[in-house]
């Protein structure tokens, strides 16, 4: 039993991250090419840092007070989230799936995974659910989408590279 917990979370660590690197990637080759402008990480800190204060929604993250160390805490933040998305994702799926990883999970899931922008981040960070309150909301909700659709891409790759690195 020991060895399932310490291989699920490694497999849960390797995969999370190296999706939501690939979704970083994806970010800056949008913001390279064609000029789009992805979350800034440091607004999503300053959110998680009003959460102790009793702070849920914002009219604007950005009028809000500074937090301390805020950018730092909102990456982190996102690549913990890229973990624990993953590691649901093998909860789910179960370690069978890890180590012979197929695409249609994977994608699923990540696509899934647009509930929690839709519906926590984005009304946190004074935007509405699912972008409502936006000048473009469409468009906000089709790049959400395909961030996400990019992250299911990023947790099927990922998983294809635990499945050869971490043995079981």
């Amino acid at each position: 039993m020991g060895a399932d917990v310490h291989e699920f979370a490694a497999r849960a660590a390797f995969i999370g991250i190296g999706a939501t690197a690939v979704i970083d990637l994806w970010a800056l080759a949008l913001r390279q090419f064609f000029g789009i402008r992805p979350l800034d990480w440091g607004l999503v800190g300053r959110w998680l840092g009003h959460l102790p204060r009793g702070r849920l929604v914002h009219e604007s993250i950005a009028t809000a007070a500074p937090v301390h160390g805020e950018r730092a805490l909102g990456w982190a933040a996102h690549y913990a989230v890229g973990i624990v998305f993953a590691a649901a994702l093998i909860a789910a799926q179960g370690l069978p799936w890890a180590r012979l990883p197929t695409a249609p999970p994977a994608l699923a899931f990540g696509l899934l995974t647009v509930v929690f922008p839709f519906f926590v981040l984005q009304p946190g960070l004074g935007a509405g659910i699912a972008a409502s309150k936006m000048s473009r909301p469409g468009q906000a909700r089709l790049r959400s989408l395909a961030t996400h659709a990019v992250f299911g891409i990023g947790l099927y790759v990922s998983a294809l590279l635990s499945a050869v690195l971490i043995r079981s």
